[in-house]
């Protein structure tokens, strides 16, 4: 097979046939654009769920019966655990301190004694911030620190769960649906290409051309034609953050930035990937047709 040949007709085809090609590379790149938007708000929600996993604390408050130093032992203790950041211990005179600052009072002055309990602030790693992996963890903690009472925001932990849920859900099925409405078209314009030069197929077929070598040259254009796609879809991307957002939302772009970094180069590979994948499938099953209709 030349590579030459079938570089050159994968692009005379396009050429051949503009008005298809046009309309193929229009709608590929308004369903880019939004795969992009989609991508860049999905990213950009998938590290604010990470933000708030990672501000997911456990107190554990220590039985009367540990004195100090077993307590602070025990905190240390916490820091080998899986899934735990960190471990900051609270004192009897900590809390009474925390306590004055909060409330303004002071709590040995009002009762005589100091009765806040000795305690620890865990901090969760994102990765284990989940109601499975703290199920995991609690009865850990109660075995290094006996009788302790260990509290979370179980209904926080809950709603970041189910958020990122639906979430994931949404987006990915409407990103599969858009996918495939670009696949669906640039393979029905390889289609048309095709119909118009069956005779030609045909004749290929005749004098013994393969069907890759007959295929490459349609499976090239469909794959060109979702690469044009993506880099005009690209710039658009980045014109609507860099130039749009950035200049008139300067908070959201700080939020997006890093994301919409990640999807420029991804709308041009996927783009080039839904190119390829449209024409190989409709390549394979128009070739079939020609060869029974021959």
């Amino acid at each position: 097979m030349s590579l030459m040949f079938v570089l050159k007709e994968g692009f005379s085809s396009i050429g051949r046939a503009k008005l298809p090609a046009a309309i193929t590379v229009a709608i590929s790149f308004f369903s880019l654009v939004l795969l992009g938007l989609f991508g860049t708000v999905s990213l950009s929600f998938y590290d604010l769920i990470q933000e708030l996993r990672g501000r997911v604390e456990l107190e554990v408050f220590f039985s009367d019966s540990m004195t100090g130093e077993s307590s602070g032992s025990a905190a240390e203790k916490m820091k080998g655990l899986p899934g735990v950041r960190d471990v900051s211990f609270v004192s009897r005179e900590d809390a009474a301190r925390i306590f004055s600052s909060e409330f303004g009072e002071d709590v040995v002055g009002i009762l005589g004694s100091n009765p806040l309990p000795r305690s620890a602030k865990i901090s969760v790693q994102p990765l284990y911030a989940s109601a499975d992996s703290l199920a995991l963890m609690v009865p850990a903690i109660r075995v290094v620190a006996p009788g302790s009472d260990i509290r979370y925001n179980k209904a926080f932990l809950g709603q970041i769960e189910e958020n990122a849920r639906l979430f994931t859900l949404v987006t990915g099925a409407l990103g599969i649906l858009i996918s495939l409405a670009t696949v669906v078209m640039i393979g029905y314009t390889i289609r048309l290409a095709m119909h118009a030069r069956q005779e030609k197929i045909r004749t290929m077929r005749f004098v013994g051309a393969s069907g890759s070598f007959i295929a490459a040259p349609y499976i090239i254009e469909g794959a060109l034609q979702g690469l044009l796609s993506g880099l005009l879809a690209a710039g658009a991307l980045a014109a609507l953050f860099e130039l749009g957002i950035g200049r008139y939302e300067p908070a959201l772009y700080s939020v997006l930035r890093s994301s919409a970094f990640l999807v420029y180069p991804s709308t041009v590979l996927l783009g080039l990937l839904l190119g390829f994948v449209g024409s190989a499938t409709s390549v394979g099953r128009s070739l079939r047709l020609v060869g029974k209709k021959g």
